[in-house]
């Protein structure tokens, strides 16, 4: 007689699911984490199969909740999630082959390899401050939309190496002073780390600290799923964001090495898999989920779709236009006709040809693009006045319980900043754009990687660009950061020369869905350089020719930002004494590196001489000058002074430029 199949599975069924698949994954791939999957099982299951809004068969619906896995290295919990919810690009071959050449399940979560993963985690602390972006995401659109549209919660698993990593407290804090009450952060609270016991290396009270930064806080039992319920219950109607933390053992359900670091980032082995099992009473062989287990699982993955259906209701009885509103800025495309404005500031800077920083260039840019793209979001962390990034367009600015805004004060919180913009991008409905000075970018620099690595569109405003500065010093100075920006795979750095390559760049940047833009921008005045208007894009090719030579080309001078002025002089110089050489602004190498190879000949020039000139390091111009070539720039840190004092103690003159192209002849 054949048994029947029972129609229900208990909790700890369904929790044991996650925990067999995450071992058996994880000791076929002979690497991974299976501490955490295992010990967040529990709270894992009570939140996909009673609170979590999803359906695994519309995964980019836009009113899901977000769920991030901060903790990226328990990737297994999120890829047995997907597998068991029925997302169909995880199936079990998926699972089967995890950390495998060509499969999406990858080491760490990937956002676009598969589609559970709301972002890419992996980078401690980055997933809790994209979560933050996710929650004021949601609260934005809500406030321009209706919580009919908009109503979604931001989840949150988080570890204790998370909440170590400075960026969580810059992420805790903003979350707090916004009061962003849907974001609840689910805290594995297990006392390990890869060292061992934490106690090691951190005695900090953390519901203590998240409370003084305005949260709401509980402790539970992370393995029993009614103290699970009520926690995330309470969580979803409180009027603050809040942090459960949630008491586990590391690989709950290893018989012989959970509770301690053994089972934190290393296969368990088969021995204490078979233990598990036995333990568990799981019969089952490797990769085998039970019909009744995976039923309930499934049951879960697409019980959403009613929600989803009425949701879908609601928005198509939306006013025509915004309903209209809502798609395309969901789905990134840019309003109708938003181009036309930025020819018109092109050609109203060639006829009255200013001499403004490219600083304010960009303030007068963006006037112009957020008047015409409603969904750009502005910022600063706390260099509003120095940036020059709010603009009329963008006012008010966004407080707590007032999110209809458009700018948002993130505090002295670079990296946070560039983390949450990540999140706003991921988020969908939005553009972001944030300022520092560039030096800071160094602050920056993890979340900015992540913004390229996800290929998202996010717009970082760097002012205060190079020795030009002037007083504020070596400190401030960034001589080294932009090439470790051009180094950044899937980046764009812009370094326009004047305000017409500035509002070309930010053309180029919001036409870039694949990945994030840098506006590295002077803080002394530049004149304009462009004053004849042209409807071409000439910083789209990333160099061109600014003003050929007056005969056979000898010398090519290569110039970006505040030194094209300087190649300028420097072409009046070698001109005097017969020389005929080019001037060729270079705003972005990564869009000149793009060119065709016939282009990048006809304005480097062959056959004569090439001489650089950047009040940068002259690290990476080599590839352009060559190796008879020259490059006037920095060769160390700068100083404290006057910008015009600088250029000279350094030798960035036009003297110094006529006179590296004259000792080459």
């Amino acid at each position: 007689m054949t048994a029947s199949v029972p129609n229900t599975a208990t909790h700890a069924e369904m929790a044991n699911a996650i925990r067999f698949l995450s071992m058996d994954a994880i000791e076929k791939a002979k690497s991974g984490h299976p501490g955490m999957p295992m010990g967040m099982a529990d709270v894992a299951t009570v939140l996909f199969t009673r609170f979590m809004k999803f359906d695994a068969k519309s995964p980019k619906w836009a009113d899901r909740d977000r769920f991030v896995l901060s903790a990226g290295h328990g990737s297994m919990l999120l890829y047995a999630l997907g597998y068991l919810t029925g997302y169909d690009d995880l199936d079990i071959e998926q699972i089967k082959n995890f950390r495998q050449l060509g499969y999406r399940t990858a080491g760490h979560p990937e956002f676009g390899h598969v589609s559970n993963a709301d972002t890419t985690t992996g980078p401690l602390g980055q997933g809790i401050t994209n979560a933050v972006g996710f929650a004021l995401a949601e609260a934005m659109q809500a406030a321009r939309y209706g919580a009919g549209i908009a109503n979604h919660y931001t989840y949150v698993i988080a570890g204790d190496g998370c909440l170590m990593e400075g960026i969580s407290q810059e992420a805790i804090t903003l979350a707090g002073h916004l009061k962003l009450n849907k974001m609840i952060v689910l805290w594995d609270d297990n006392h390990i780390c890869i060292d061992g016991d934490t106690a090691l290396s951190t005695s900090d009270d953390q519901c203590a600290r998240f409370a003084a930064a305005g949260w709401a806080t509980t402790k539970i039992d992370g393995h029993d799923p009614e103290q699970i319920a009520s926690a995330i219950e309470a969580a979803r109607n409180a009027d603050k964001p809040t942090l459960i933390a949630c008491r586990t053992v590391i690989g709950k359900g290893a018989p012989n090495k959970c509770g301690s670091e053994k089972v934190h980032g290393a296969p368990l082995g088969a021995d204490e898999i078979k233990a598990a099992r036995d333990a568990a009473n799981w019969p089952y062989e490797p990769f085998v989920i039970p019909d009744h287990v995976l039923a309930a699982w499934r049951a879960a993955g697409s019980r959403g779709a009613v929600e989803r259906q009425a949701w879908e209701g609601r928005l198509s009885t939306l006013a025509a236009a915004v309903k209209a509103e809502f798609s395309r800025t969901q789905e990134g495309r840019l309003p109708d006709g938003w181009q036309a404005a930025v020819q018109a500031f092109k050609a109203k800077i060639s006829a009255e040809q200013p001499k403004v920083a490219t600083r304010k260039a960009s303030q007068d840019a963006l006037e112009v693009l957020t008047a015409a793209i409603p969904e750009m979001i502005g910022g600063s962390a706390d260099l509003t006045h120095s940036n020059l990034t709010n603009t009329k367009a963008c006012a008010p600015s966004i407080a707590a319980g007032a999110y209809a805004g458009r700018y948002i004060h993130y505090g002295i919180r670079e990296h946070g900043m560039a983390a949450v913009m990540n999140g706003l991008a991921l988020h969908g409905g939005f553009i972001p754009y944030g300022g520092t000075f560039l030096i800071f970018a160094n602050y920056l620099w993890p979340a900015l990687r992540m913004s390229a690595l996800m290929e998202q569109r996010v717009l970082y405003v760097l002012t205060h660009d190079s020795i030009g500065l002037g007083e504020d010093g070596p400190t401030h100075q960034p001589i080294e950061t932009i090439a470790a920006l051009r180094a950044t795979p899937n980046t764009l750095v812009f370094r326009p020369a004047d305000a017409v390559e500035t509002m070309e760049a930010y053309e180029v940047a919001l036409l870039n869905h694949k990945g994030p833009s840098c506006f590295a921008l002077s803080r002394q005045n530049l004149p304009t350089l462009r004053t004849t208007h042209t409807s071409d894009n000439l910083t789209a090719k990333g160099a061109y020719v600014l003003v050929e030579a007056d005969g056979k080309r000898q010398v090519t001078l290569l110039a970006t930002g505040s030194e094209v002025s300087l190649a300028l002089e420097a072409r009046k110089l070698l001109a005097a004494k017969g020389v005929q050489a080019a001037v060729v602004s270079m705003p972005c190498w990564e869009l000149f590196d793009r060119q065709s190879k016939e282009y990048r000949a006809e304005v480097l020039g062959e056959g004569c001489v090439r001489v650089a000139v950047e009040a940068l390091t002259t690290f990476g111009w080599e590839r352009y000058v060559g190796l008879d070539g020259a490059v006037i720039g920095m060769t160390g840190y700068g100083a404290s002074a006057p910008a015009d004092k600088l250029y000279a103690h350094f030798g960035i003159t036009a003297d110094a430029v006529a006179d590296a192209a004259l000792a080459r002849l």
